[in-house]
């Protein structure tokens, strides 16, 4: 199949990618530039790597309230011009992370980073020692440990959650491709979550 400068522009408009690699994921894909943008995945999120230094001072704060009325959540999504700002797809970003945090999947912290250290260090001692008392040899309790705390981190970090709309992708990925759409660091800086009768996260 021919691939066309319109198909790879389509491509290069979807993943952020160069033009060279996705020409050549074009013809690695037979044109498909929906399996061409899988192949690039890996690369839309290098380029979001290099993003990384950049300063993201600009974006949005979104908030969401439940129809009932009983949860509510405001968020800070950061890119780093007032230009990506206000496109409609930075906009419904935002939106969604909204929404993704009035969830039941309830973050309470935004990165690991933010997770206090005596906090991760409860954990992994209980970890271990649910570990030893199902009588597991002590050369695997480290690996169980492990898989427990990424579960954990699924559980309590934005960044490590399956996105509530499309639970395929973590929340990391989902930023990592719009920042790839829009040529951009895009970040969550923070959030807060409301609960009727509970304390905000």
């Amino acid at each position: 199949m021919e691939i066309t400068a319109a198909l790879v522009k389509e491509l290069r408009d979807l993943s952020g990618a160069g033009m060279m690699d996705c020409k050549r994921a074009l013809q690695d894909t037979d044109g498909d530039v929906a399996k061409a943008f899988e192949l690039l995945r890996e690369k839309g999120i290098a380029s979001a790597a290099k993003r990384a230094g950049r300063a993201a001072n600009q974006g949005l704060v979104e908030s969401y309230i439940h129809f009932n009325n009983t949860v509510g959540t405001i968020v800070e999504v950061n890119c780093e011009t007032d230009f990506v700002a206000n496109t409609d797809e930075f906009k419904q970003l935002a939106k969604d992370l909204a929404l993704h945090i009035a969830s039941p999947a309830a973050p309470r912290f935004v990165s690991r980073d933010e997770i206090p250290t005596d906090v991760l260090e409860s954990e992994r001692r209980i970890f271990e020692m649910q570990a030893k008392e199902m009588g597991k040899p002590d050369n695997v309790v480290p690996n169980i440990v492990e898989g427990k705390m990424k579960a954990f981190y699924e559980q309590t970090v934005l960044l490590d959650q399956p996105y509530v709309k499309d639970d395929s992708k973590t929340i990391q990925q989902l930023l990592d491709e719009v920042g790839a759409k829009v040529g951009e660091k895009v970040v969550v800086r923070r959030f807060t979550r409301y609960k009727l009768g509970e304390e905000s996260e």
